[in-house]
């Protein structure tokens, strides 16, 4: 079921599987900034990723001397919220563990999802209580997919968190199994634009870590802005399908990621893992701004 929310000039559809947006159009000219899901690229548009960004080393993991098994970026996406509250510009939707769910991922929550329009703006914003009664491990992160005809004359406008421009990017290199490397190659970039290309894309997203980058603005053929994505989170995820010159590309603002092929240590090691104490709570969050 989808429940929409607006102003006077976008608005937007939220699926109650995955609490994901689906769409989010200008009432102006009915203009689609989402990606439409289709399976010939890829069946999705804007999934929350939890309790993992990104895969675990051959599909398992390890908490206390116990393994576990679960698939790339965990379970939320695949689960139906409920509903808590619903107002003409703000909606929120939770989670909580299952039976089946602590099968895979041996810990309590409550995620709250949250959408709210501000003018132009969609802000987007997550809650993770902790409700063991002890610490507890995880990682949640966005994965927007925004349409375009097509990826060639496209660009990014690269930021930092005080809106100064890139002059170079240093990425994460991806390896085998659905694992990143311990290298990472430096791209360098003109006043901070990157040129959007297939590929760009041919070893699978781009990883940028460590707060090297605070926005994202997805710049047209005629160099007109046409969104810009916002946010605090040390890492920032750039993909689109490789090989498929696919027609959207994503920009997915991550607290996490996926495990290094060097990694073999336990779920509190990996790289870039969040954790919470009992009774806490976790927020985070991000922005799109529409052209």
């Amino acid at each position: 079921m989808r429940y929409d929310i607006k102003n006077e000039k976008i608005v937007c559809e939220i699926d109650l599987h995955g609490a994901e947006l689906k769409s989010l159009k200008r009432l102006s000219d009915g203009k689609e900034f989402m990606w439409s899901g289709d399976p010939a690229y890829w069946n999705r548009t804007s999934p929350v990723l939890f309790p993992f960004v990104g895969g675990v080393k051959d599909k398992t993991y390890r908490h206390e001397g116990k393994e576990y098994s679960i698939g790339q970026h965990g379970f939320a996406r695949d689960m139906d919220f409920s509903l808590e509250s619903r107002t003409e510009d703000e909606i929120w939707f939770s989670l909580s563990e299952t039976k089946e769910s602590l099968e895979k991922y041996p810990f309590r929550f409550l995620l709250r999802i949250g959408y709210k329009i501000e003018d132009t703006k969609v802000k987007v914003m997550w809650e993770v209580k902790n409700t063991n009664d002890d610490i507890m491990f995880f990682s949640i992160g966005a994965h927007p997919g925004f349409a375009i005809e097509h990826l060639k004359g496209h660009s990014f406008l690269l930021s930092d968190k005080e809106g100064k421009k890139a002059g170079s990017i240093k990425n994460r290199v991806f390896g085998k199994g659905g694992c990143v490397t311990d290298k990472t190659e430096e791209i360098s970039l003109i006043d901070g634009m990157l040129s959007l290309s297939e590929e760009l894309f041919d070893n699978d997203a781009l990883v940028l870590e460590n707060h090297q980058i605070g926005s994202v603005t997805l710049i047209d053929e005629n160099s007109i802005s046409l969104l810009t994505v916002k946010f605090d989170a040390p890492l920032v995820g750039l993909w689109s399908p490789p090989h498929k010159n696919a027609p959207f590309v994503c920009i997915e603002p991550w607290y996490g990621r996926c495990d290094s092929e060097s990694f073999s240590g336990e779920l509190k090691d990996r790289d870039h893992e969040q954790s919470l104490d009992k009774g806490c709570v976790f927020k985070a969050g991000y922005e799109i701004i529409v052209g």
